[in-house]
Formats: C-alpha cells, structure tokens, sequence
C-alpha cells in the first residue's frame, strides 16, 4: 500500500520533471541524435574523466545524506537524489558550455515556480507560527501542550514529514493539546532561539519538540550520551512511540472531561 502511494506520488508532473532534469545530462550524452545536437560527435556516448568523478561524488553525497536522512520512504530518497543530481548536472553544463548551464538553472528556476511541489491535501489541524510568535502562544496558554515541528521547505525529509504530522495532527488534536509548525528557513530567529541547526547539512531538519507549561520537554532527534544527534525515522507509528500520543490524547482528554463536569456541576447548583 505504502509502494502504490509513493508510485503515485511519483507520477506527478513535478516529481517527473525533477527526475528528468537529474538525469538531462546523461541521457542526452547516450541518447543517439540528441547527443549529436548538443555536443561533438567524439563526445557521444561516453563520459570524460571528470564527468566521471564529478557523478561519482554526487552518488557518495546521495548516499551519505540517505542515511542520515529521517525517512525511508521512496519519496524521500528520490528528493534527495534530485537534489544533489541538478546541482552536479549545473556543474557538467557549465563545464561543457555556459550558455548550457544559464539555460538549465532557467529552467530549474521555471519549474520551482510554476510546477510546485505537490502538498498534502487531506485534513489537518495545525496552526503555522511566524518566528517569535511561537513563543508568545507558549507562554500565553502553559495549560496547553504543543507538539511543534521545525522544518525548512527545501528539505526532503520535512516534505515527508508534512503528510504524517498533519495527519496525527487531525487524529489527535484537542483543545488543550495542539501542533503547530515553525518554518525555520523563513525565520532563522527561531531556529537559533530553539537550538536548532537550519544548515544544509543539518541533522535537526526536521525536529519535532513536545512543550509542557511553556517549556520544552522532549524532542527527536536528540542528542545521546556522546552529544551527538541520535538517528530517528520520523514514521507515523515511530513519532506516535517517542511521545506516547495515545497517552497523551487520554491524558488531555480526561483533563478536559473533568473541566466539563466542573462546569456542569457549578451550574446545576
């Protein structure tokens, strides 16, 4: 079920388009006719000695970044393929000719903006804080608990952690116990008020923290006894297991319950 949801993903125009400028170069290098129209005859079909190099650091990236990414869907290793495959595909353009690289960054910059990326489209309850915002809601309610994400819309693995939170947003979200989302690309204030790395080699992107009382409690990832950051695949049942949402939602509910029957009391009295 879960391969038929990322086939599907896949096929959409954005995701199609982004494998086909990944991998423009190569095929149009081994592709017979094309290959003539754009480059020497004697360069067709084959890859000179630093192509060669320059695609091989692009799949030792790819798979370093793979790993650490906090995700194993399909989606998720194909975004950040894409990635870093359109940066080394503006390296080889330029390097064959100029005018080819400005004509590929063009076009990267055309489909960023007019083929976004598609966007959860099902329910959610999630409230998007603007910077220093976030602190203000936090300490103006401490008798709501707050599961907020931290994530920057270039990253791969918080677009996969999109669909998932909105999700467990709409499935466990009461009055008194909220998510909410902080864009920290958008708002570096936020990220160095909270501790969080918003680099591209970022290990904290994305980093989901539960707050009590106004004050932050739990978050993944975490760092371990050697301070560094713990791997954590941000999964549905992976983020339900960390902060014990089933305990949590009882715990909010029967809070709530007992406000209710207080109310309901003081007026049958």
């Amino acid at each position: 079920m879960a391969l038929f949801t990322d086939i599907k993903q896949l096929a959409h125009p954005y995701h199609l388009i982004n494998l086909m400028m990944s991998l423009s170069f190569l095929i149009t290098r081994y592709m017979p006719g094309l290959c003539e129209l754009v480059f020497p005859a004697a360069q067709c079909g084959e890859l000179s000695m630093w192509e060669s190099e320059i695609l091989f650091f692009m799949l030792v990236i790819i798979m370093f970044r793979s790993r650490k990414t906090g995700s194993r869907n399909m989606i998720a290793y194909i975004s950040v393929f894409n990635m870093y495959a359109k940066v080394c595909n503006v390296l080889l353009w330029f390097s064959c000719d100029p005018l080819y690289g400005i004509i590929y960054i063009i076009l990267a910059i055309i489909h960023f903006l007019v083929v976004g990326e598609p966007v959860y489209q099902g329910p959610e309850k999630v409230v998007y804080f603007q910077g220093k915002v976030l602190d203000e809601e936090l300490q103006r309610d401490k008798h709501c608990i707050w599961l907020i994400t931290f994530f920057t819309a270039w990253s791969p693995a918080c677009s996969s952690l999109a669909p998932i939170f909105a999700k467990l947003s709409a499935e466990y979200s009461l009055d008194n116990l909220r998510f909410g989302k902080v864009d920290v690309g958008r708002y570096p204030e936020a990220a160095k008020h909270y501790h969080i790395n918003d680099s591209s080699f970022s290990l904290q992107l994305p980093t989901i923290s539960i707050f009590r009382e106004g004050k932050e409690v739990e978050r993944r990832p975490c760092l371990n006894a050697q301070a560094k950051f713990q791997k954590f695949y941000f999964t549905e049942d992976n983020i339900k297991a960390a902060f014990d949402l089933n305990n949590l939602y009882l715990e909010c509910k029967k809070t709530l319950d007992a406000k209710k029957e207080k109310k309901e009391h003081i007026k049958s009295e």
